[in-house]
């Protein structure tokens, strides 16, 4: 089984009065998304913050750029694409799930919603009581295949920049009673710090992926018999390249991250099934 993950997108409404954004702003978006969604994988996965502010007009371009007939497309929510709407009429607009599983032979997936709605002063992570005892069954249930969580926002103190003000799941949120319960591998994937980062701590891998518009790429999940690899895909298209410095000049409610790519081991990952995880 192969998964394609893309990092914080932030699809984002432009004035069509500035000269070349409207070119930039496709050059970019249209480009990359095309890569992404050409990927040989069996399921491809936004890792949240697809939308800069989840307006309606974002959403629905960004949907009709990822539309590919007979791919399955999975859209964790984030901060931002909750910013403008409800969480009901962004659900509602995308036909995707609040938070749900997925089991296959090889492993089981589980996608969390982690964001708060509407809200614009703390950008920080959480998970009501409900989700929580939602994913405790899950973790249980997932016995020793492989568990493989994915959350816009970090875990508290694992992955880079995931120690800051608003840049986790709230510290109060004991997620470890509930991880620690896992039997066989698990890896965390996550997004919202706009920064590379691969962490192993307490049995688990925390992959952590950078904003699109910083480090232009994804991550591939290929899940074998004997082991699970996690690659990055660079994107070199220079349309891409090009552009991403245009719409940086003329973006609200997003800044470019300073050594988003992270270090050259937080590029790849692999583990062995049943072994400790080895990184390459």
């Amino acid at each position: 089984m192969k998964l394609a993950l893309i990092g914080d997108l932030h699809y984002h409404e432009i004035d069509t009065a500035i000269p070349g954004l409207a070119e930039a702003r496709s050059a970019f978006y249209s480009n990359v998304l095309q890569q992404f969604m050409s990927l040989d994988a069996d399921l491809y996965i936004s890792m949240g913050d697809l939308t800069n502010y989840g307006l309606n007009s974002e959403l629905k371009e960004v949907y009709e750029l990822l539309g590919q007939p007979g791919k399955r497309f999975i859209h964790v929510l984030g901060n931002h694409d909750l910013y403008a709407q409800p969480r009901q009429n962004v659900l509602e607009t995308t036909g995707q799930q609040r938070y749900h599983m997925l089991e296959t032979d090889e492993a089981m997936l589980v996608f969390l919603d982690t964001a708060k709605e509407m809200d614009y002063t703390d950008w920080g992570g959480w998970l009501d009581f409900e989700q929580l005892e939602w994913l405790d069954t899950k973790v249980v249930q997932s016995g020793t295949k492989p568990l493989l969580v994915f959350g816009h926002h970090p875990v508290y103190r694992t992955t880079a920049g995931s120690d800051r003000d608003m840049g986790s799941i709230h510290p109060t949120i004991n997620i470890w009673n509930i991880l620690n319960r896992n039997q066989g591998i698990g890896i965390y994937f996550t997004g919202h710090i706009h920064m590379d980062s691969i962490v192993q701590q307490m049995d688990w891998s925390f992959v952590q992926m950078s904003a699109c518009l910083d480090q232009p790429g994804f991550r591939l999940v290929d899940i074998g018999e004997e082991c699970i690899r996690i690659t990055a895909v660079d994107v070199t298209d220079p349309r891409v390249l090009d552009s991403a410095p245009v719409l940086h000049q003329h973006m609200k409610h997003f800044s470019p991250t300073p050594h988003a790519r992270g270090k050259e081991k937080d590029r790849e990952l692999l583990l062995q099934k049943l072994e400790k995880p080895v990184i390459s």
